[in-house]
């Protein structure tokens, strides 16, 4: 992996983590104080930090000029087939009494590997690096 790869990654990693705020914030305010069943919690979470990572993604790690609504049509792609899948896992899970904040857990661990893989070898493939950031 070479150097620019590299600060691709800790990038990424950095607004993921961002992300994860965000979605672990707004997942316990709506579990806390509106106590809504895991799935509709998880899913409005879940929206709330997609926008927020694929917006800082996109312009910072990326540096993509992609044409935003294809790139959000396939992150959305990637969604249609992550949120039902690890939104019926995490019923599941807390079915089995296993703590919700552990199922939130494993699943944006699994969620910050498999996006930054799609990101860079789908969405942004060829089209890393060429955002003129002076000119946006």
């Amino acid at each position: 992996m070479n150097k620019s790869s590299v600060w691709q990654f800790l990038k990424f990693t950095f607004f993921s983590a961002s992300a994860a705020l965000v979605e672990l914030g707004s997942f316990a305010l709506i579990n806390e104080l509106l106590h809504w069943r895991y799935w509709p919690a998880y899913l409005t979470a879940l929206t709330l930090s997609v926008i927020w990572n694929f917006t800082l993604n996109r312009r910072f790690t990326f540096r993509s000029a992609a044409n935003v609504p294809i790139a959000m049509a396939k992150i959305l792609g990637f969604y249609l087939v992550f949120t039902p899948l690890s939104t019926w896992l995490g019923h599941l899970a807390e079915g089995a009494a296993i703590n919700e904040y552990i199922v939130l857990g494993v699943t944006m661990v699994a969620n910050f590997v498999l996006e930054f893989l799609f990101c860079k070898f789908v969405i942004y493939r060829g089209q890393e690096n060429t955002l003129d950031t002076k000119k946006s």
